[in-house]
């Protein structure tokens, strides 16, 4: 394998990183240091104040990971079913093309190539055997919106191409949203499903976000992608504290986290080895084949069992090709979802699928959540507390009626809870059909009576639509409407002009 050498020997380069820091017995803690902080659930750990890198702080979630906050409800067969893995097909090679984003290469990034190439060579080597599923797909979306391709390294260093990864602030998905931002982008979260794991979705969302981000802070993506990692508010503080804009000058500052000094050197790292990674020493890596399928019209709720059977595939396949649906049924009050079956079975599917009756296509089930017992708890009381008995308690958990439940994990029958009337509802689905909102995110400088100018409209209208007083100062990175269409006849028009 052919290391990455930057300096004239590998002793030079990890002497520049950490001597000014450490002492010189540190060196020898530090590999056993860095495997640690691979494991996904590892805290950052400083030495002297300097924090080793972490490949990633998220990890790969199944829907019991919500459930032991109390926030969700499974089926009995959805408790018990097993973290699906990746299925690794066959080798292949993967054109990488020249890079729109600037990729500068300093003491920093070089620490990461090398990092990439040692102690996180196979956390690395599955992100790239992931990548060429997700890649093609994800590239296409961010050309469309007008973005460099490159961008799609963001994902890589956010989840390692993870549909269901979520990280220790809850965010979930490959381009790891919390729950605000992903809402902010359209993005449905609920009981039934999330959609920051539907790989379309959530690259569409986040190439919304950093062409926001890209805008704010005047076309440098290195202050876009630090501000897509720590927020944007976070950036324009310390770019007001330090009086520059240069992400690098940024970094040498206090106020950043560690976290978002190293978020730009190693996007950089990642994609100068992701482009060209035979020449980083990573050949024969097992790529997955791109992910293909069909899409079909779901009309009404249909239980994905009865998709795949229609479909020609497994359970499995449908929950590999659907990672944002979260139980065994698409969503209720989502009329027309689109499902993703194998491709080369749509039309089988839609054949068959006509042929079953609506009131056939889904079945209810029996709802479970888990419940830590406390130090008082017995059967008896838990039994009380879910309006159950203590005979099904004890059967669902292996347990006697005379078991000691203090401090364990039980499945717990709940009642159905959700209305669903109106679950999956949003703020949206409730306006006018046809309205359509245009928004802008505010950035320094920027005044109520300039956006009315600059988009031709009242600033009464503004003050209206963002419920804003007409003296309020404008803050940076808030998201405001700055026009409303309907539609009239097929066209979209103007709901209110400058008067």
């Amino acid at each position: 394998m052919k290391l990455y050498r930057p300096l004239k020997n590998l002793a030079t380069a990890f002497a520049l990183v950490f001597s000014a820091a450490m002492p010189a017995t540190a060196n020898d803690q530090i590999q056993p240091l860095l495997a640690e902080l691979t494991r996904p659930n590892a805290p950052l750990i400083e030495l002297n104040g300097i924090s080793p890198p972490s490949l990633s702080l998220t990890q790969p979630t199944t829907d019991s990971d919500n459930m032991a906050s109390g926030e969700s409800f499974f089926s009995l067969e959805e408790l018990q079913e097993p973290v699906s893995s990746d299925n690794e097909l066959d080798l292949s090679e993967t054109d990488m093309p020249l890079s729109e984003v600037p990729l500068a290469l300093n003491s920093k990034v070089e620490y990461f190539i090398y990092y990439f190439q040692t102690t996180g060579r196979a956390a690395f080597s599955k992100w790239l055997s992931r990548s060429s599923r997700y890649i093609p797909m994800m590239k296409e979306i961010l050309k469309r919106e007008g973005l460099p391709e490159d961008l799609v390294y963001v994902a890589m260093i956010e989840s390692g191409f993870q549909m269901h990864a979520q990280s220790w602030a809850n965010a979930v998905g490959p381009w790891q949203f919390i729950s605000g931002t992903g809402r902010r982008y359209d993005l449905r979260i609920d009981q039934w499903i999330d959609e920051r794991k539907n790989p379309v979705k959530a690259t569409t969302a986040a190439a919304l976000y950093l062409k926001e981000l890209y805008e704010m802070f005047d076309g440098d993506w290195y202050l876009a992608t630090a501000g897509y990692n720590a927020g944007e508010n976070k950036i324009l503080r310390a770019i007001s504290m330090y009086n520059t804009n240069d992400f690098w000058e940024l970094s040498e500052g206090s106020y950043l986290k560690q976290e978002t000094k190293q978020y730009v050197p190693k996007l950089l790292a990642a994609a100068i080895i992701a482009k060209d990674p035979s020449t980083y020493g990573f050949n024969d890596i097992p790529y997955l084949t791109p992910i293909e399928y069909d899409t079909v019209t779901i009309p009404s709720r249909t239980n994905l069992e009865l998709a795949a059977r229609l479909s020609g595939t497994t359970y499995e396949s449908i929950k590999e090709l659907n990672p944002d649906l979260r139980h065994w049924c698409t969503p209720p009050n989502y009329p027309d979802y689109q499902l993703k079956i194998p491709k080369g079975s749509k039309q089988r599917f839609e054949l068959e699928y006509a042929k079953v009756p609506e009131d056939k296509r889904f079945t209810e089930q029996h709802l479970y959540s888990r419940y830590l017992a406390r130090k008082r708890d017995s059967l008896k009381s838990v039994a009380r507390r879910f309006k159950t008995t203590p005979a099904v308690i004890a059967k669902l958990n292996g347990l006697s009626r005379k078991s000691r439940i203090a401090g364990k994990t039980l499945i717990v029958p709940v009642k159905q809870t959700v209305d669903f009337s109106s679950e999956g509802q949003t703020a949206k689905s409730k306006t006018a059909k046809g309205s359509y909102a245009k928004y802008y995110t505010i950035k320094r400088g920027d005044t109520l009576s300039s956006l009315a100018k600059r988009f031709n409209v009242s600033t009464t209208l503004l003050a209206s639509w963002n419920k804003l007083k007409s003296k309020v100062a404008l803050r940076p990175g808030r998201r405001i409407i700055v026009a409303k269409f309907s539609e009239k006849n097929g066209v979209m028009s103007p709901t209110a002009t400058k008067s």
